[in-house]
């Protein structure tokens, strides 16, 4: 019977040059998966206590799904893992595109790094032999330039992971790229990356991946695929009033994912750029702002028809039939640049009152190369402008840049600084957190941040999951593991027993209020993506639901295992609390981690979308840890719980 992992990762030394692949137990993959599961394990276990995020002990993992390359569909995103230096916590960071089979075609389900090389080098492995490789002729060059030098050199089909020149300066919100600019953006990975000297990891191989039962893959995925082509009646000007429905309404029914995915289709990400604006979805004027400040006059700007306009090209993910890339050329002769996704749009746009789309399909591109995260990126700027507003920051301060919202020179320039680390760009660099505690004068107050990562473009003041989700993940500040929304879309309770099913309408205070039901849907959400990221699945696919995207079948046909989903679940929760347990063991306290006060609601807004919202996060902590069974003050798995979950 084939099995759907390779059995094996190899472990690269940087520092005595030495490559070492290494059999990895069944009983590893049964307990924890592949991609972000089996990064949990080797982490907990190898690094020690305290570990400098951008010494020799920390330990980066270029990690590949259980199911990718088993026949299973939205299953093409690899996880990049290690001790994050932006946070101090457990990191990792998420991508898509083709670099997820090629680890596994090349013999390994995972390659790990640690030490510290001598001078830059990358990683090229054919057909499993590796070699570490001379990369002083690449430092300096960003990271598109670098993987088409490479592709040049090793032929096209290589995949190529690389740092830019964000990554080499060590910047800590700099990610990893790939596919020409897609990027592993959060939790600062890329500076580990940098740090180790390590500019680039190259893969050829031609290992097969397998499956049990490839012909129940097949008829999985054909039965899943009929879901992925649902209509979408919208057009593009819609999409406003769609959110302003959803402010003005007073009550709420609870979210079909078909729709959105059918958004993602169409348009991609970008499909809700309006829609979120009017909703209240999208923070504005580094969270201070409201949807009135950022009115229809202004968002028309990013109207998602504009942008398909622009597109030259869909692109789809390995495995994915959705399609929501794109590759475009915008009027400022941006040429065959992705299309920038909701978060850069938002994060560039309406965070600091930019008006100005052509100047996102720019700085988008502009970070890509580079390899810093567009979110935090876009949040460091707003950041400054409100220092600046403030007085906080003079014109002496800022090189002469007069850092008001929405001048669109000034922030292109603040940005390209930042990728320099340039005058003012130096002391942004390493975002918004690490630069308050140098500029005081009470700045800290106009930095957004969980645990010293910038939140996402959701507002949880909105949408208050996202607040419990951003405050209490081991990985603070994520938005891509759970929010009221995403519940209601993966349908959970339609094929885990015990989960509560939401109210067929509901009102938007009830989002607000404490209790265990709300408690057991953020819990659920933790885990099933804990689980999704071990398989290497795409989130958006999963929008569609789980009785339509079999992820607990593909995962049974494709290893010959016959478990449940609420066993499948536990997997999940075992993966969330050994990510939460190397936390505890490199000294985290837990809630430190809470967002910032303003991001809270507190004080609450006084008009717009979120007028008078408070999230309190304090109450909601202890029932969410209670139900993965960590202490309910501070949130630390207690020791029952690791010899449930067979954690050492």
């Amino acid at each position: 019977m084939r099995k759907p992992y390779m059995g094996k990762i190899l472990m690269v030394d940087l520092s005595d040059q030495t490559m070492i692949p290494e059999s990895i137990p069944d009983r590893v993959y049964e307990d924890y998966l592949s991609g972000m599961g089996l990064g949990a394990y080797i982490l907990y276990n190898r690094m020690p206590a305290g570990a400098d995020p951008l010494g020799p002990e920390n330990i980066l993992g270029f990690c590949s799904g259980f199911l990718t390359g088993t026949g299973s569909l939205f299953s093409g995103r690899w996880t990049l893992v290690g001790k994050s230096p932006l946070t101090g916590t457990w990191g990792d960071a998420n991508c898509g595109g083709t670099f997820s089979p090629a680890i596994k075609h090349s013999g390994y389900d995972a390659i790990f790094f640690k030490g510290i090389s001598p001078g830059p080098v990358y990683l090229y492995i054919k057909n499993g032999k590796a070699t570490l490789k001379d990369a002083a002729d690449l430092w300096g060059r960003d990271a598109t330039e670098t993987e088409e030098f490479l592709k040049q050199q090793y032929g096209p089909k290589a995949a190529v992971a690389v740092i830019g020149p964000s990554g080499e300066q060590l910047s800590l919100i700099s990610g990893v790229c790939s596919d020409r600019g897609r990027i592993a953006a959060r939790s600062g990975l890329g500076a580990v990356m940098g740090a180790k000297k390590l500019k680039a990891v190259v893969l050829d191989g031609v290992y097969r991946i397998g499956a049990a039962d490839p012909a129940a893959m097949k008829k999985l995925s054909r039965q899943c695929l009929k879901w992925v082509n649902f209509p979408l009646p919208l057009p593009g000007k819609m999409m406003a009033s769609v959110g302003t429905l959803l402010r003005v309404s007073p009550l709420v029914f609870p979210q079909d994912g078909l729709l959105y995915t059918s958004i993602l289709r169409k348009w991609g990400t970008g499909g809700m750029n309006q829609t979120s604006i009017e909703w209240g979805d999208s923070p504005l004027k580094n969270w201070d702002g409201s949807n009135r400040d950022f009115p229809m006059k202004k968002s028309r700007t990013l109207n998602p028809d504009l942008i398909k306009k622009t597109e030259i090209v869909k692109y789809h993910c390995y495995s994915c039939p959705l399609g929501c890339g794109g590759i475009c050329s915008s009027k400022g002769k941006q040429t065959h640049v992705h299309k920038p996704e909701y978060e850069s749009i938002l994060a560039l746009s309406g965070l600091c009152m930019n008006e100005d789309l052509d100047s996102v399909y720019y700085l988008n591109e502009l970070l890509n190369r580079a390899g810093m995260d567009t979110i935090s990126a876009g949040a460091t700027a707003a950041f400054a402008i409100e220092c600046y507003e403030k007085g906080i920051l003079t014109r002496e301060d800022t090189d002469g840049l007069e850092l008001t919202w929405g001048n669109t020179e000034a922030i292109v320039t603040l940005i390209k600084k930042m990728i320099k680390r340039e005058g003012i760009g130096d002391l942004l660099a390493d975002e918004t957190k690490a630069a308050a505690k140098k500029i005081g004068k009470g700045s800290m107050e106009f930095a957004i941040q969980a645990g010293g990562q910038e939140p996402a473009m959701h507002d949880g003041r909105n949408d208050p999951g996202f607040n419990v989700h951003y405050c209490l993940e081991p990985t603070p500040g994520r938005h891509t593991l759970g929010a009221h929304l995403y519940y209601e879309m993966f349908q959970l309770w339609k094929r885990v027993k015990g989960l509560p099913k939401p109210s067929p309408l509901y009102t938007k205070g009830s989002k607000y209020k404490v209790n265990r039901e709300k408690a057991q849907a953020a819990a659920a959400c933790s885990k099933f993506m804990s689980l999704a990221n071990g398989a290497g699945m795409c989130m958006f696919g999963l929008f569609i639901g789980s009785k339509r995207v079999p992820t607990f079948d593909w995962l049974n046909a494709a290893s010959g295992w016959t478990l449940t989903p609420e066993e499948y679940m536990t997997i999940g929760e075992r993966i969330q609390t050994l990510k939460q347990a190397f936390n505890i063991k490199h000294g985290i306290e837990p809630r430190d981690n809470f967002i910032s006060s303003r991001a809270l609601g507190k004080p609450p807004q006084k008009e717009g979308a979120n007028k008078g919202r408070f999230v309190d996060v304090e109450k909601l902590a202890p029932d969410y840890w209670e139900q993965f069974g960590w202490d309910r003050t501070s949130g630390k798995p207690e020791e029952e719980t690791l010899q449930r979950l067979k954690i050492k």
